[in-house]
């Protein structure tokens, strides 16, 4: 008979839940990971990587357009949409397969199925998989009772739905259909400009469909830099991308094969416009349901758990982390807030999750990376800044890429040197991001990043320039 008696249980086993299984096995507590769908969650399997395989795709396709631009010629260029889904999906697939190594590697049981909390130490799981209820594969558990003293939540989150944009899989999509659509439309509106939909408002693009996006907010990519948005907006419509602000689509009226929107630009005239397909990009909201949280008392806001730094929900002994737990809803997130519940639980006194550390990166062309404060909310928190830029058409390297055009921008508190946030525009700045990160982790001041050598030629040298531009000593400006 299968033990049912764990330290740990996890609930989801996107990045956030495996590495927090992993870790919690690494040291020395018995684990189990409960997952209803895909190992590795949303991001391994339609998010963060099959997406970036996505743009690889169109990112290639670009360069073999414009392949004049570096004395080359590609004659007859085209692509097979059918192929380049397939490599997505082969990506996620790899992948997962790797997650499920790591399961058996690490010796963590998987139990298949959908998990609710009856009480602080016990689960129920349910599975309607026959597989499982038949006969478990080695390693594998499937419907039953378990316990154990430390259950951590990490379901995930899924797209938000606004009443009228509902997806209907054909016409509507959201990122799960947007991902494998069987063709590239000729006409796309794509509602919403945070990543996800600017990332596929970019492939769409590229991949030659007539892209629209619709923001409700003034500014498109709203959680980034004002200047860094602005120039990405420019670049986009440089792309023939058509961008509008302040914005709604207030009504979707599905035809056989497209769809009428009615957007509304608050003008008081609203105009409808037809397009072969939509993508809703609203947005997610965390899968809070069905857990068994309202009747235990587990404190939620806003659809999403509500944690302390260390992913201790209000009920000893449930934790919750990652999307569920909350923004920003990042992989990278969901892991280290992962890594720091599980070292509270065993009390090795990790330090708690610093939100204002955590990079972003849209993965559109350009590409943006960020992290910490932007500059209106430097100034909004009351400090007195010095801010420095270095333009990507000053560097040798980017201009030997043929990617000239970009942005690395800095802040920093002019009376101690902090470096308060990093904002950047250009090609591989979500490869650069890092840097600026580890800087803000140590405490760097700016006199700390003006005496490291970084190497030439290579982006990354526009990271100490705008530092010393900061501070009036540009040298390639």
């Amino acid at each position: 008979m299968a033990d049912t008696h764990f330290d740990v249980i996890i609930i989801g086993s996107g990045p956030g839940g495996y590495v927090a299984a992993i870790r919690a096995a690494q040291l020395g507590l018995k684990t189990a990971i409960v997952e209803k769908q895909h190992l590795g969650g949303i991001c391994l399997n339609w998010g963060c990587i099959p997406t970036k395989a996505l743009l690889r795709s169109a990112e290639i396709y670009h360069y073999m357009r414009h392949a004049k631009d570096y004395g080359l010629s590609a004659e007859k260029v085209s692509y097979d949409p059918t192929a380049v889904v397939q490599r997505s999906r082969g990506v996620s697939k790899r992948l997962n397969e790797g997650v499920g190594f790591l399961m058996k590697k690490n010796k963590i049981t998987v139990i298949w199925g959908e998990a609710s909390v009856d009480a602080p130490g016990k689960i129920t799981v349910k599975t309607s998989d026959p597989r499982i209820k038949t006969e478990p594969p080695k390693g594998v558990l499937g419907e039953g009772s378990y316990q154990a003293k430390h259950i951590v939540v990490a379901t995930g989150a899924r797209p938000r739905v606004l009443p009228g944009l509902e997806q209907d899989g054909k016409l509507v999509w959201t990122y799960f259909e947007a991902m494998v659509a069987p063709k590239i439309p000729k006409s796309l509106l794509v509602v919403g400009s945070g990543a996800i939909g600017i990332e596929f408002a970019s492939f769409f693009r590229t991949m030659g469909a007539e892209v629209t996006v619709v923001e409700v907010l003034p500014q498109i990519l709203p959680v980034e830099d004002a200047e860094i948005a602005a120039l990405a907006r420019k670049q986009f419509e440089k792309q023939g991308i058509r961008i509008m602000t302040s914005t709604k689509v207030t009504k979707l009226d599905r035809k056989a094969d497209s769809v009428v929107a009615t957007i509304d630009a608050g003008d008081g005239k609203p105009v409808a416009a037809e397009f072969e397909r939509v993508i809703s990009a609203v947005g997610v909201v965390g899968n809070i349901e069905n857990l068994g949280l309202e009747k235990l008392g587990v404190k939620t806001d806003r659809g999403c758990i509500v944690i302390d730094g260390y992913g201790r929900t209000n009920v000893p002994g449930i934790y919750a982390i990652g999307d569920v737990a909350g923004p920003p809803m990042l992989a990278h997130k969901a892991e280290h807030e992962g890594v720091i519940c599980i070292e509270a639980i065993k009390d090795l006194k990790p330090h708690p999750m610093d939100r204002s550390l955590i990079p972003g990166c849209t993965y559109c062309h350009p590409q943006i990376a960020s992290v910490g404060l932007t500059e209106a909310k430097a100034k909004a928190a009351g400090k007195d800044i010095r801010v420095g830029r270095f333009p990507f058409a000053g560097n040798g390297k980017a201009i030997a890429l043929g990617e000239d055009q970009g942005l690395v921008k800095v802040i920093f508190d002019s009376k101690t040197g902090q470096l308060l946030g990093a904002h950047m525009i250009g090609a591989e700045v979500t490869e650069l991001i890092q840097g600026y990160v580890v800087a803000m982790n140590l405490e760097t001041t700016e006199q700390e990043l003006m005496h490291t050598i970084f190497p030439h030629p290579t982006l990354s040298e526009m990271m100490k320039e705008a530092v010393l531009d900061a501070y009036g000593r540009a040298l390639n400006m």
